[in-house]
C-alpha cells in the first residue's frame, strides 16, 4: 500500500501526510465489492492502532460497526463508537487512535467522477458530518447488510440505491414534511417496476423515464415504500415465482427466466434467502396442501409484505 500512497504538504506547518488513493486504507481488510462508483469494504483494527495523519483524495462514508476510536480532524476531536455513521469529504485531514477493544469499520468510498455527476444535477453534503443513531445509521446498517449478504444481479442496484438515499438524506437540512400521496411521477415509477420488473434496469434509466434524478428518485421511493427500488424489484420478482409455482407447472428454469434471473441457480440461491426454502420444496408444499385438501394461501401482495423480505 505505501507505494500507492502519495505524500501531501500543509503549506503552513510544513508538514506532509499521507494522501490515500481509491481502493487503499489502512486496517485489515476482511472482505470488499465495487459497485457502479464506489468500493465497499470492512476493515478491521487491531487494539490501539493509529493511523498516521493522512487523508483521502475521494470522499467517504464510515460506519463504526464494532470498537471505537477518537479521530481528530482539523482542530476538532471525536469519540467514535457503534452507532455512528460518518461523512469525510475529499481531503480532509485526520487520524485515529483506536481503544481497547479495537474497532471494525465498514467504508464506503466514492468516486470522485461518480460524486460529481451526482452534485451536477442535485446539492451534495460537501462538509465533515457524523450522525449518531436514527434514519441514517439504520440506512448505513441496510447498505451494510446488503454488503455482507447481496449476491444476486440487483445488489449493485440495491448498493447505488441506498447511498444515493443517504446522500440525500445528510445534505438535507430541514425536510419539509412529506404529502400523504407519493407524488404522480412516483406511482408511475411503480407502474413501471410492476411492468417490467423481468427486465435489467437501472436507477438513470428508470429516473431518465419520469424526468428526474436518480438521488432523487432513491430519495423518495424509500420515504414512500420504505425500501430500495432493487428490493422492490426483487419482491416482485419472488413474488411472480411464487404465483408461477402455486399455479403452474412450468420447469423452474423457465418460471427462473421469467422471474428475471439469470438462470435457474441464481432463482434458486435467491428464493430460498428471502423465502426460505427452495422453489422445488415450496412447490412440492403446496402439492401437499392440495393432496390433504387444505386451502392454500395466497401469495402476498407486494406493496402489504415488502417488508418482509427487507
Amino acid at each position: 500500500m505505501a507505494q500507492a500512497q502519495q505524500r501531501a504538504k500543509n503549506g503552513r506547518g510544513g508538514w506532509y501526510v499521507e494522501r490515500l488513493p481509491l481502493g487503499y486504507l489502512y486496517g485489515e481488510p476482511l472482505r470488499s465489492r465495487a459497485a457502479p462508483g464506489l468500493v465497499l469494504s470492512e476493515r478491521e483494527y487491531s487494539p490501539f492502532f493509529r493511523t498516521p495523519r493522512h487523508t483521502h483524495g475521494h470522499a467517504l462514508l464510515c460506519l463504526v460497526v464494532h470498537g471505537g476510536y477518537t479521530e481528530t480532524f482539523g482542530t476538532r476531536a471525536r469519540v467514535c463508537e457503534p452507532p455512528l455513521l460518518i461523512f469525510h469529504p475529499a481531503e480532509e485531514v485526520h487520524m485515529e487512535q483506536f481503544h481497547q477493544t479495537g474497532g471494525r469499520l465498514f467504508i464506503v468510498e466514492l468516486e470522485p467522477k461518480w460524486l460529481e455527476r451526482v452534485r451536477d444535477q442535485a446539492h451534495v453534503i460537501a462538509e465533515a458530518a457524523e450522525f449518531r443513531g436514527g434514519d441514517l445509521v439504520y440506512l448505513g446498517m441496510k447498505l451494510y447488510r446488503e454488503f455482507l449478504q447481496g449476491a444476486d444481479d440487483l445488489s449493485p442496484l440495491i448498493i447505488e440505491g441506498l447511498v444515493l438515499t443517504i446522500l440525500g438524506e445528510a445534505s438535507r437540512r430541514s425536510p419539509a414534511p412529506l404529502p400523504q400521496k407519493p407524488p404522480p411521477w412516483l406511482l408511475q415509477v411503480r407502474e413501471m417496476l410492476h411492468a417490467r420488473f423481468a427486465e435489467p434496469l437501472t436507477l438513470t434509466e428508470i429516473a431518465h423515464s419520469v424526468g428526474v434524478h436518480p438521488v432523487y428518485l432513491a430519495q423518495m421511493f424509500h420515504k414512500y415504500f420504505k425500501c430500495t427500488v432493487g428490493a422492490y424489484i426483487r419482491h416482485l420478482r419472488l413474488e411472480f415465482a411464487r404465483r408461477e409455482l402455486a399455479t403452474s407447472d412450468a420447469p423452474l428454469c423457465q418460471i427462473a427466466l421469467a422471474a428475471g434471473f439469470s438462470d435457474q441457480s441464481h432463482f434458486t440461491r435467491t428464493f430460498k434467502r428471502y423465502v426460505g426454502v427452495t422453489p422445488a420444496q415450496y412447490r412440492e408444499s403446496l402439492l401437499g396442501i392440495r393432496r390433504s385438501g387444505q386451502a392454500m394461501t395466497p401469495c402476498a401482495d407486494p406493496e402489504t409484505s415488502m417488508l418482509s423480505l427487507l
